[in-house]
């Protein structure tokens, strides 16, 4: 843990008029957890609400989450620096849960980017949301479906700017402070390559002229008001979540095939042992279907029928933090699973079709026998 003197806020005389920042940095810890969490049951036990989905311009009620997050606000957690950081708990139904952490600062473009390089490199969020993860999941368990041993996490930070002196147009702010939102967004104090900063900054997208977010794979700026800014926060908080689920049934189906392939090599290329694979193939189909299942319900937890800028800003979040990816090896493990599952069924058809063959040709000899000796069959 980074001791420094806290960064977060400079006193008002440090600061140049034409260089002030108000905003607060968020980091999102997130866990998969379970197949599903039950939602209902879940505000039942904590006593918690539900967050709808709110988006940048007016649009119909069913552009929504299709079964909204429940949200639950725990204590807040205070760093060795004295930070003291807002905390939340987002549950989703698709079995991820979503730590929150917030911290308010005001500064100019030097405090933010000391402030995202020593939280991006230095503080270990993870661990402090593991603790409270593991003391919530004791309490919510009777509202899991298929909890996991092992969970899976990933962690993003966003660095969201309310107000900058003089309200630079988002065109302006690129212009002028391009190099230092690309700082923020990698978590560097040092000035990056022209190469690498027009990497980070042709990921940015507007909606207003007066508003402004840059996606990277580990963190995101986003220059907006508090309202404004909750499209963005939630698009990203999103876009994470299901990265963590594909990562998930990546690595399910990466045992699920390697069981399989052993099986095959091992114990299922023999005749008689063919028979075997009628079981084998049953598991494979069965999780399969999972995770067909639990892709459908992560791919349509969130509607974006009418608000085509949230399409937008979803699918650019989405490809900066890997989902596309991860969901392209799921398909080609799928696909694999599902070409190995055809073939442990033809083996045991082929195997059946056999005996079936056998034991006529058996019954055959059998009725010629007693044929040639004159007797009948029993």
């Amino acid at each position: 843990m980074d001791r420094e003197t806290p960064t977060s806020n400079l006193p008002a005389s440090a600061i140049r008029p034409d260089e002030a920042l108000h905003g607060s940095v968020l980091v999102l810890i997130q866990f998969d957890v379970a197949e599903e969490i039950r939602l209902a049951q879940l505000r039942e036990i904590f006593g918690a609400r539900v967050q709808d989905v709110s988006f940048k311009h007016p649009a119909p009620g069913y552009v929504r989450y299709q079964r909204p997050p429940v949200l639950e606000r725990v204590e807040p957690l205070v760093l060795e620096s004295g930070e003291r950081l807002d905390t939340q708990i987002k549950y989703y139904d698709y079995g991820v849960l979503s730590v929150v952490f917030e911290l308010p600062f005001s500064g100019d473009w030097d405090t933010l980017t000391r402030l995202a390089s020593r939280w991006v490199w230095d503080t270990d969020f993870t661990s402090f949301a593991l603790r409270i993860v593991k003391d919530k999941i004791e309490r919510a368990r009777p509202s899991l479906v298929k909890p996991y041993a092992d969970w899976l996490h990933e962690d993003y930070l966003i660095f969201h700017v309310r107000e900058i002196a003089g309200a630079p147009l988002a065109s302006d702010l690129l212009a002028r402070n391009g190099d230092r939102i690309a700082q923020v967004v990698r978590g560097e104090t040092v000035r990056l390559s022209d190469g690498e900063r027009h990497e980070i900054l042709q990921s940015s997208i507007s909606y207003y002229s007066s508003d402004l977010a840059v996606i990277g794979w580990n963190g995101a700026f986003v220059y907006d008001t508090a309202t404004g800014a909750e499209t963005t926060i939630q698009m990203l908080e999103y876009a994470n979540s299901q990265l963590l689920e594909f990562r998930h049934y990546d690595e399910l189906l990466s045992k699920e095939l390697e069981g399989v392939y052993d099986f095959l090599e091992n114990g299922g290329g023999g005749f008689f042992a063919r028979w075997r694979t009628a079981s084998a193939a049953s598991r494979l189909h069965t999780v399969l279907l999972d995770v067909n299942e639990l892709t459908e319900r992560a791919d349509n937890a969130i509607k974006f029928l009418s608000d085509m800028f949230s399409a937008r800003l979803y699918k650019l979040a989405a490809s900066k933090v890997g989902v596309p990816d991860y969901k392209d090896l799921v398909n080609q493990k799928v696909h694999t699973a599902e070409e190995l599952y055809r073939f442990m069924i033809d083996q045991f058809h082929q195997s059946r079709a056999f005996i079936l063959e056998l034991m006529v040709v058996i019954i055959l000899i059998i009725d010629l026998f007693y044929l040639f000796h004159g007797q009948k069959p029993i």
